[in-house]
């Protein structure tokens, strides 16, 4: 069959549902689906997560090693982000170097670690002006069940809490763990008419790819909003965004602390 023809008969199995206040996985609106979090799984890694949400899966590594400071923050670390949309995660994703939604992705995962100062950069300084500890963060997205925003921001963060920095391998004292001081957790929700979806799958971004993920600190602050789609949002419905993301984000961040 088709894709266009699947995607039609799938967006009004989507819609139908909806009218009856329901999802099609049978999920409430404001439920996550099921997440795993495994750490330490690449060798090779400083540190590493696969985080499973749903079918959609991450893997994240964290790379790191000494380099020049910025001009701007000679005593302070440096993190680096990038993400690959793997081929084989989905029928859409091409080969070739990141397209805009790798960099997006790329974008939003280090916007709500730097933002929240989820790590001590000061901590990761080894000589000011000269030398400091640059971070790292590789994302891929393996199997893209919708929703990879949220999957790739958890598996950056629980990679992060599982990094060892290895100043042994660079003769520059002791190995110790990476300096993480918050958790940040996104929260993507799909918005239809007055309907917010949070954590949409796949088959639910059929209707329309109006989505907002909102990112939070342990203090329930907003340090990240990223809005994709060209949609209006009132207040109301922003008021209600806000809230449940929050809530949510204390929930994820329960289970991270957990694992």
């Amino acid at each position: 069959m088709p894709e266009d023809i699947l995607m039609e008969i799938k967006r009004d199995y989507v819609l139908s549902k909806l009218r009856d206040g329901e999802r099609i996985d049978g999920r409430r609106l404001d439920e996550i689906r099921p997440i795993e979090i495994q750490t330490g799984l690449i060798a090779k890694a400083e540190g590493s997560a696969l985080v499973k949400l749903g079918n959609t899966m991450v893997v994240a590594g964290v790379k790191m090693q000494p380099g020049e400071p910025f001009p701007d923050t000679p005593d302070q670390g440096i993190i680096i982000t990038n993400a690959e949309l793997v081929p084989l995660a989905s029928p859409t994703f091409e080969p070739g170097p990141p397209d805009e939604n790798a960099i997006e992705l790329a974008r939003v995962v280090d916007r709500g670690i730097r933002h929240s100062e989820a790590i001590d950069l000061s901590k990761l300084c080894i000589e000011e002006g000269e030398k400091v500890w640059i971070v790292f963060i590789d994302i891929w997205a393996l199997d893209d069940d919708g929703n990879l925003m949220d999957a790739s921001a958890l598996a950056a963060i629980a990679a992060l809490l599982n990094t060892t920095v290895p100043a042994e391998r660079f003769e520059l004292g002791d190995n110790f763990p990476l300096p993480v001081r918050d958790l940040p957790i996104a929260i993507t929700s799909l918005v239809f008419e007055d309907k917010i979806l949070v954590d949409p799958c796949r088959d639910e971004l059929s209707i329309g790819k109006n989505t907002i993920t909102i990112t939070t600190d342990q203090n329930d602050n907003i340090v990240s909003i990223q809005k994709s789609g060209p949609f209006l949002l009132s207040e109301k419905v922003f008021d209600r965004l806000i809230d449940i993301s929050i809530e949510k984000a204390r929930e994820v961040r329960k289970l991270l602390r957990d694992v």
